[in-house]
């Protein structure tokens, strides 16, 4: 399992087009993919809704959690934690 804590920065959040290349990229994967904000339960990276339903806003800290190891899951860790800090 890799984690990481990033700071969303576009000013819509983690809703609309980020949210949908976020989810997008996470179900191309094998893994399973979390999002929590705050000390609320951790979502499915997966389902637009759930990602949506946490309503992450410009400047919200998420932590988002690979279950997997190896170069794959950090690269999709990668990947995720720069879609969330793009502007």
């Amino acid at each position: 399992m890799v984690e990481r804590k990033v700071v969303i920065a576009a000013e819509v959040g983690l809703h609309a087009r980020p949210a949908a290349t976020f989810v997008q990229t996470a179900a191309q994967a094998p893994f399973e993919v979390t999002v929590s904000k705050g000390g609320q339960a951790p979502v499915n990276g997966k389902s637009i809704l759930a990602i949506l339903g946490m309503d992450a806003r410009q400047d919200d800290s998420v932590v988002i959690r690979v279950e997997g190891d190896g170069p794959e899951a950090e690269e999709l860790l990668n990947r995720l934690a720069e879609i969330c800090e793009t502007p």
